[in-house]
């Protein structure tokens, strides 16, 4: 009797794998930002993850390399170029309404992904050495108030958000502006971080006195109780760059109703209060109780240039970085 029960119970368990099947994420996004989030969602939904964690571009290879032959369900991106990449590949499922309609900006055209959170581009400074009035108005003029003022210059060139922010300067002034702007920041001798929670740490450490940065890192800091000064250039300014995340569904996905789940989750109040509370990026969805240390969402999307932020010329982006020694 004792073993016909210990069979039962077998069984049982294996029913419940069984529909319970693995979502696979392929993400982009930072692990340490974004675990959390998604333990929460297993244990919430009963639904168990696997994560292979990367740059964007590192996941666009491997879903390139893998073909259909790829067990991702979902491709978690850090920024609207990448997605934009996976849907120009037709790598990406199209979105129906369910999903669509729940952010309150930045759906793209195409469909095919669903914005989940906002950060801008801001200049990070150390307020001890320089006044905040006396910095310029535009990042394309960093590098002469930079050399002006005899200050250290940090960066983050292998970043995915400085890349995209070198696209942007690209689709809004053109391949020439932005090879001017970045070697004349490459004869300032920066120092290149592999991250920007080091580059703050250095600004913060007096080791350099500013670097071009996401807001929320600068914001992160301060709530550890850091002097870091956040600086935004003038409305419109490429330095103010909105940068989008967002989340696909592959085509090779074979566990599309909890892929779909997964995305709306990301997309629900407590989700989205999870990025403005931990990780200090703008939410997407009403709902959210407001930081008052942060600009609002209307306010800071005035900040930013208008692009089409799934078109942004990534590839354009990288190819001159690596032809000017800087990748």
């Amino acid at each position: 009797m004792k073993r016909y029960l210990l069979t039962l119970a077998a069984f049982a368990a294996l029913g419940a794998l069984a529909q319970s099947p693995t979502l696979t994420i392929y993400s982009g996004r930072g692990q340490s930002l974004v675990e959390p989030l998604v333990k929460q969602f297993e244990a919430e939904t009963g639904i168990r993850v696997q994560v292979r964690y990367g740059t964007d571009a590192q996941i666009l290879a491997a879903l390139q390399e893998e073909g259909s032959r790829s067990p991702a369900d979902v491709f978690w991106a850090n920024t609207a170029g990448a997605l934009g990449q996976a849907s120009a590949r037709g790598l990406l499922r199209p979105l129906g309404d369910s999903v669509l309609k729940l952010p309150q900006a930045f759906v793209p055209a195409s469909r095919s992904w669903v914005p989940v959170t906002v950060r801008l581009r801001v200049l990070a400074y150390n307020p001890q050495k320089v006044k905040a009035e006396e910095l310029p108005g535009s990042l394309l003029d960093l590098p002469r108030f930079v050399q002006e003022r005899g200050l250290r210059l940090g960066w983050t060139p292998t970043y995915s958000s400085f890349q995209d922010m070198v696209a942007g300067i690209i689709a809004l002034h053109g391949e020439a502006k932005a090879r001017e702007w970045l070697l004349a920041m490459k004869a300032l001798s920066p120092k290149a971080y592999p991250s920007n929670p080091a580059m703050l740490d250095a600004i913060r450490a007096g080791e350099v006195d500013l670097g071009s940065t996401n807001h929320y890192y600068v914001v992160r800091f301060r709530r550890a109780g850091y002097n870091l000064g956040l600086h935004h250039f003038k409305d419109g300014d490429v330095g103010n760059l909105a940068l989008v995340t967002g989340a696909g569904i592959l085509k090779t996905s074979r566990n599309l109703t909890a892929a779909t789940r997964f995305l709306i989750y990301l997309l629900s109040p407590k989700a989205q209060q999870y990025f403005l509370g931990n990780v200090g990026e703008y939410p997407l969805v009403k709902g959210v109780v407001a930081d008052p240390n942060l600009l609002s969402l209307e306010e800071a999307l005035k900040k930013s240039p208008r692009l089409d932020f799934e078109k942004l010329p990534l590839e354009e982006a990288l190819k001159l970085l690596r032809e000017l020694g800087i990748l």
